[in-house]
């Protein structure tokens, strides 16, 4: 069996959470688990470094526009060092499938030669190092960390996460930062990376932006006051 990851310390302040929020929120997690048994990472990857790569081009971009490049791209530049060797203008046609591309080829080439530079050409498991990469903000570092190394470092916000916070009374925050550390003091360390994964499949699923099912939805009819209204 795998060795569990060390976990470092959480260096967020986290807010107090009472008895019954937190039952709660494990009460969600359950009705989660057992609607979406399969839910994981949507990006294509099968190297730390291609999920880092794929999760910066995944911004403002659907995971299915990143998924249907990704290939040729890493089929072209295996290693980070390949990356590193190449230019921005090499990289870009690659990707020019997804949106904001021209920024997103220097990103990847500069985060690429800074693996090699200062990590050996290995992606560190470490928020700080990760966050000093170019394309990389905290949402990136937590799908890299939960991902490939089995560190929960924190709970990935994006805008499924962010909206399913507030209809399922999670969060009262719209600021991503703040959802993060009010999913984090909810839910156990041990199931940040599977909540992100949760909670995005069942954004998908029922809980849309528009066009949402969550009058007839049971996980919905249950957490949320929006559905139970209707």
């Amino acid at each position: 069996m795998k060795a569990a990851a060390t976990q470092p310390p959480i260096t967020l302040k986290l807010p107090r959470k009472g008895p019954k929020q937190i039952e709660r929120a494990r009460a969600l997690l359950a009705a989660l688990d057992r609607t979406y048994p399969h839910a994981k990472c949507r990006l294509d990857w099968t190297a730390p470094h291609e999920l880092l790569v794929a999760t910066i081009l995944s911004a403002q971009a659907t995971d299915e526009s990143v998924n249907a490049a990704t290939p040729a791209l890493f089929r072209e530049f295996p290693r980070p060092a390949d990356y590193a060797a190449a230019t921005p203008d090499r990289i870009a046609p690659f990707i020019r499938t997804i949106g904001l591309w021209r920024n997103k080829a220097r990103a990847v080439h500069e985060s690429m030669q800074a693996l090699v530079a200062h990590h050996g050409g290995e992606v560190p498991r470490d928020m700080d190092a990760l966050l000093a990469l170019r394309g990389v903000a905290r949402k990136t570092a937590n799908v890299v960390l939960g991902n490939c190394f089995g560190i929960q470092a924190g709970v990935v916000v994006d805008t499924h996460v962010g909206r399913l916070a507030q209809r399922l009374g999670l969060s009262e925050h719209s600021d991503p930062g703040k959802v993060e550390r009010d999913l984090m003091a909810l839910f156990p360390r041990e199931r940040w990376c599977d909540l992100s994964h949760l909670m995005i499949f069942h954004g998908r699923a029922a809980c849309r932006a528009r066009g949402n099912t969550c009058a007839t939805d049971p996980i919905c009819v249950e957490f949320c006051s929006e559905a139970r209204a209707k």
